[in-house]
């Protein structure tokens, strides 16, 4: 995604080229021209410079504006915006006695050269609205104008049947005085995904099938219309799929709404192996297979996710990802704070800690990095703002970084939100007991024990008032007044308090969707920490009855991924059928996924039956369970080869605390250290791995294939693959250079690289 000119990801055009530019050459039919004499600046001026895209990051709006000429980002300081009208350089862009003259609208309609080229004509409303504004002496709005309260739009959830190709969306704006407004013509229409295109009067056209969510905004209001193209199928007819449970109730009827119908249940084989990978991170023995595989117990599948669910692994493999969100790396933690913050966040993997008392004590957390574990989590977070940034974003699913500049504009985050919010965090402080860091010049490496305590005072200063923030919760009202819950606890104590009460569900609506995204593949809401009114989920009614289930359940996290996995739709089968092929976030088949890097290293190892060799680790280690974003020598250097694997692969390097900084994408990198890569090359040679073994015990070929499928495919060898290898036999190739190409093709095989 394109950066946008004033440096923010998160504020940059929407995917598929859909932001500000869709409108730049964009003429109207001119239709209700609206009652110009009585046009406000706030309310209508200044949705005309929205529309126009004038007040976009692109243009005017960014942080160092365009041409001499800097307005609010989306419109957010109206005040500021008309002083930049009407009195910057004398005034100059403003023409009271000939008010067609004026810069504004000659710019505007191109009479004079301007870099942002035409933007409405001079016979469109856009002109007559805001020449009329003028000749009425440009004001700006007496403080009895009443403000804009809310933005309705119509329809916000909509089925669109095969053969029709659009639909228009209303808007109605509220106001303080109770009045409200048709402003469907001044509002901006944006598609944020999905197979649709948007004009500017908010006509929708269709360009496929499936779920579009459209962007509508009128000046600070923003809603989010879901529509539903559905597809042609005639015949169609509903498989009636059995639910296993309220899962399957609320994903089925959506699926049966929009004409798909979800694949098969997944084979036995296919589910023993995704539940190994999905919970432990290994692959299941041949042994532990077969036996799954063969059993004829009708409540197999229930009794696996209940065994895996108490294994060891099954705590090294879900520490990993809370590992990568927590920032567990040795730069910023040294050695041996790295090494206590892991231990500590497996030991709650281990003991099932309910989540929210694990983020309690994360955020609530003081003391010595290496007598009080998670006082780490603030030792990798060493300011005010990244501390607020993380803890919004890892435990509420907020994305907070475009306030810090500016107000927020896709969320209902003021920039005050984020800085009374940033102070919340403000008087953190350490006592370095010593740093006896490697590299003198990098001030983020620390090697030495450390104190996190509050100190006695400190502030955050916003830097748009000037004046110190108040410490204030997201969303908690005045930032004049801290709140009962700092009469009784300091701020941080109250903050980690209110982040994970009962009366909160918002909490347990982030924990719930991560829980599915680490299973499914995608979340409900997707990103998983991106919740906003316009990012709607996919399934918002399944998404408030898992966060209510974990929340009843006392936040037992494997509760809630028993009950998923459980369910029809985790177990379903990733072949397609006719109606689900292009479908990607309805759940109607089971995702095809890449391996982790840290899991693809651990099953080539199992695979070949031989341990990996970490320096540094006992024998056996996997690399799961090391505790870091990377390896470490003996001589203290980094590990080399793996660790060059481990990120070609897509490990992070721990320095967001954001999912997206583990990629799960495949590459031609990947492609070529799987084709001719040493590691895997020598993995295969090995003498001592397991082709040695059973060729020395003079085992028989059909017992080697068929251990060799069920070890790394989790399957057996079909009739033709067996055929095939033992042809090479009988035509004279030598049987362990047959046996290691097998090795190789297997482990570059689909099925083997790829959860299905």
């Amino acid at each position: 995604m394109p950066r946008s000119s004033h440096g923010c990801d998160s504020c940059s055009p929407l995917p598929g080229g859909w932001g500000t530019a869709w409108w730049l050459l964009a003429l109207w039919v001119v239709s209700d021209v609206p009652k110009l004499e009585g046009a406000t600046f706030k309310h209508d001026v200044m949705a005309v410079l929205s529309k126009a895209g004038c007040n976009a990051g692109t243009c005017h709006g960014n942080a160092n504006g365009k041409g001499g000429f800097k307005l609010s980002l989306r419109g957010e300081d109206p005040g500021a915006d008309h002083a930049a009208l009407t009195e910057e350089f004398g005034g100059r862009r403003i023409d009271s006695v000939e008010p067609e003259s004026s810069l504004l609208l000659q710019k505007a309609t191109a009479t004079v050269p301007h870099e942002g080229g035409k933007r409405f004509q001079r016979e469109s409303d856009e002109f007559r609205l805001l020449q009329q504004w003028i000749v009425n002496g440009a004001p700006l709005d007496l403080e009895s104008t009443p403000s804009l309260s809310r933005l309705e739009v119509a329809p916000q959830l909509i089925d669109v049947p095969p053969g029709t190709p659009s639909f228009k969306i209303s808007a109605m704006a509220g106001f303080a005085d109770s009045t409200r407004r048709d402003v469907a013509r001044w509002c901006v229409y944006e598609v944020a995904s999905g197979p649709a295109t948007v004009s500017a009067d908010g006509s929708v056209t269709r360009t496929g099938e499936g779920e579009a969510v459209v962007l509508v905004r009128y000046l600070d209001q923003q809603k989010a219309v879901r529509a539903a193209f559905l597809a042609d199928r005639p015949g169609f007819k509903w498989s009636s799929p059995r639910a296993a449970n309220e899962i399957d109730r609320h994903i089925f009827a959506k699926l049966r709404r929009l004409r798909i119908n979800p694949s098969e249940l997944s084979s036995d084989p296919v589910f023993v192996r995704r539940a190994y990978l999905d919970l432990l991170g290994v692959l299941p023995t041949a042994q532990e297979a077969k036996e799954f595989v063969s059993s004829r117990d009708e409540r197999k599948r229930v009794k696996l996710i209940d065994s895996l669910l108490e294994r060891p692994e099954f705590a090294d493999f879900w520490a990993l990802k809370w590992s990568d969100l927590l920032k567990v790396e040795e730069r910023t933690l040294d050695r041996k704070g790295m090494i206590a913050f892991h231990r500590w966040i497996r030991d709650a993997m281990a003991d099932n800690t309910p989540l929210d008392r694990f983020a309690r004590e994360l955020v609530g957390a003081r003391g010595s990095t290496y007598e009080t574990p998670p006082s780490n989590f603030y030792r990798a977070n060493r300011d005010p703002v990244t501390r607020g940034e993380t803890v919004a974003q890892v435990f509420l699913g907020y994305r907070l970084q475009c306030a810090q500049c500016h107000n927020h504009p896709f969320d209902k985050w003021s920039q005050t939100d984020y800085y009374d919010w940033a102070a919340v965090f403000g008087r953190i402080r350490y006592k370095v007991l010593e740093n006896q860091r490697g590299d003198s010049n990098d001030s983020h490496e620390f090697k030495g024990e450390q104190i996190v305590y509050l100190a006695s005072s400190g502030e955050v200063k916003n830097p748009k008032t000037g004046k110190a923030a108040q410490p204030r919760f997201l969303g908690a009202g005045d930032a004049s007044k801290k709140g009962p819950d700092f009469r009784t606890k300091d701020e941080v104590e109250a903050a980690a308090d209110w982040l994970t009460s009962r009366d909160r569900p918002q909490f347990a609506r982030v924990q719930a969707n991560r829980i599915w995204f680490n299973l499914l593949g995608r979340g409900l809401v997707e990103p998983i920490d991106d919740f906003r009114s316009t990012n709607p989920a996919s399934h918002p009614e399944l998404l408030e009855m898992l966060a209510r289930k974990l929340a009843s359940d006392g936040f037992d996290q494997r509760e809630l991924i028993r009950f998923i996995m459980s369910s029809m739709t985790y177990q379903l089968s990733s072949t397609p059928n006719a109606s689900n092929a292009s479908d990607e976030a309805n759940y109607a088949k089971a995702i095809i996924r890449r391996l982790g890097a840290e899991q693809l290293l651990d099953i080539e190892h199992e695979s070949v039956g031989v341990r990996p060799e970490l320096t540094g680790y006992p024998s056996g280690f996997r690399v799961t369970q090391v505790p870091g974003a990377r390896l470490e020598t003996k001589r203290g250097k980094r590990g080399g080869g793996i660790d060059k694997l481990l990120e070609i692969f897509g490990k992070p390097a721990r320095l967001l605390s954001c999912e997206c900084e583990r990629s799960g994408e495949a590459t031609m990198s990947q492609a070529f250290q799987m084709i001719s890569g040493p590691n895997l090359a020598d993995l295969i040679r090995r003498k001592d791995n397991r082709l040695t073994r059973d060729l020395e015990a003079g085992e028989p070929d059909a017992r080697i294939l068929d251990s060799l499928y069920w070890s790394l495919l989790t399957r057996p060898p079909t009739r033709a693959e067996t055929e095939g290898i033992l042809n090479h036999f009988r035509s004279g190739s030598e049987r362990r250079a047959v046996y290691e190409d097998l090795l190789w093709a297997l482990m570059n095989s689909k099925e083997f690289l790829f959860r299905l």
